[in-house]
């Protein structure tokens, strides 16, 4: 499985791989990383975006999480990637538009990584 995280915070590169490098090492999971929207439409512009599941944060500086799931939806009807979005605990508006304009599911923060875990690794 090959999954992009899309998060203005660079410090959860390095998370995502601490906490997956078992993973990792095995060959299950790859990671590739993107520190805004915007990066995130080059990064997918050279993929399949079917064999990409993307965990974007929703709170990002310039393009929103919100704006590039809109714009994902958009651009790959036919051959979608699994979305699941990332926000602050609580917020219920943000959480209701995801789901509304796609998003496979919604996760908040701080992440619970064995939960995560659960549901990619199924």
């Amino acid at each position: 499985m090959h999954i992009l995280v899309v998060d203005d915070e660079k410090d959860v590169k390095d998370l995502f791989l601490q906490k997956f490098r078992k993973e990792i090492r095995q060959g299950v999971v790859s990671f590739a990383f993107a520190f805004s929207g915007e990066e995130a439409l080059v990064y997918l512009e050279g993929q399949n975006p079917e064999s990409v599941l993307i965990l974007s944060d929703i709170n990002m500086p310039g393009m929103s999480g919100l704006e590039l799931l809109q714009h994902i939806r958009k651009e790959h009807p036919q051959t979608p990637p699994e979305i699941l979005m990332i926000t602050a605990y609580g917020d219920e508006e943000n959480r209701n538009k995801a789901l509304q304009w796609g998003a496979n599911d919604f996760l908040t923060k701080p992440l619970d990584f064995n939960a995560l875990k659960g549901k990619l690794l199924k």
